[in-house]
């Protein structure tokens, strides 16, 4: 199975998508309005805010930062600073906003969460990336269906932006052969052979030698070694090499399972082709950004 090269680093939704998504995204927060914002501030005061980072990190979604305040009033001019998929340091202006202060104070939190989200897990992804390029040059670390619903193509757009592939986008563009679905086809040969009539390249999740084995022997076009050890997997990926030297098929290796930042680089150092880590959306810490009004 062959992960899908990293996006275009713009925005990740079409603007009919993307101006879907503000829309919920604002009609769960706003309510009725935002009462606080309409008994304070005067309809017709402007304001001047910044972005502003208070860790380093990634940049990813800050189109989509924009376009939330855009959604609220076309009036409000929002100029992005940095670059998505750029690194930047604590202390950065990220952008700078220009608009009716309404329109700015009630847009704020939404477009926070959004701009914080992408940025934590491209930054991830990042610090995975370079982890595991330390130890191999050509290792390519890669995200999962581990997202949460209905933002993945947003999530799966930030692990781009830090420098990862995407794996399948769903279960409707790859297949990928886990257990379950061994013990429903009855053995993994089996499985494998039902799952070449799709013609699309067939991925196995093996969990042992013996069924790496089967596998290779099936015709898979890529093993995923779930819950390897760095020194089992070093051990498996000799064996695809040796099964590639026999018959002249290249499998593609990947490794997954409880893969940390501290131990990606030995994973990396096994010689497997790829490393899938669900961490880089489930469990990826928002970053810390701010939205400051300056006084004009």
């Amino acid at each position: 199975m062959k992960p899908s090269g990293s996006p275009l680093l713009s925005e990740p939704l079409s603007p009919g998508a993307s101006k879907a998504l503000i829309a919920a995204a604002l009609r769960e927060d706003l309510g009725s309005g935002d009462l606080t914002t309409r008994w304070t501030v005067s309809p017709r005061q402007g304001a001047h805010a910044v972005l502003v980072a208070r860790q380093g990190g990634v940049a990813a979604g800050l189109p989509l930062f924009a376009r939330v305040f855009r959604h609220l009033d076309a009036r409000v001019k929002v100029r992005l600073l940095v670059r998505e998929g750029r690194a930047f340091s604590a202390g950065t202006t990220l952008a700078r906003l220009q608009g009716p202060a309404r329109a700015l104070l009630s847009g704020e939190r939404v477009a926070l969460n959004f701009a914080q989200r992408l940025c934590g897990i491209a930054t991830l992804t990042r610090a995975f990336v370079t982890a595991a390029r330390a130890r191999s040059r050509s290792v390519a670390v890669l995200d999962t269906r581990k997202t949460t619903p209905l933002l993945r193509a947003l999530e799966k757009y930030a692990v781009a932006c830090g420098g990862g592939l995407n794996h399948r986008r769903g279960l409707y563009d790859a297949v990928l052969i886990k257990d379950n679905h061994i013990k429903a086809a009855g053995s993994v040969s089996a499985a494998v052979r039902r799952a070449a009539l799709s013609k699309a390249a067939v991925q196995v999740e093996v969990e042992d030698l013996a069924q790496l084995d089967e596998a290779l022997e099936a015709g898979a076009d890529s093993v995923l070694l779930d819950n390897f050890t760095p020194a089992r997997l070093r051990g498996a990926v000799a064996r695809v090499r040796r099964f590639k030297q026999r018959t002249g098929r290249r499998v593609l290796t990947e490794a997954s399972g409880g893969i940390t930042l501290k131990s990606v680089g030995a994973f990396a150092a096994s010689g497997v082709d790829r490393i899938s880590v669900g961490a880089l959306t489930h469990s990826a810490p928002a970053l810390d950004l701010s939205m400051e009004f300056e006084l004009r």
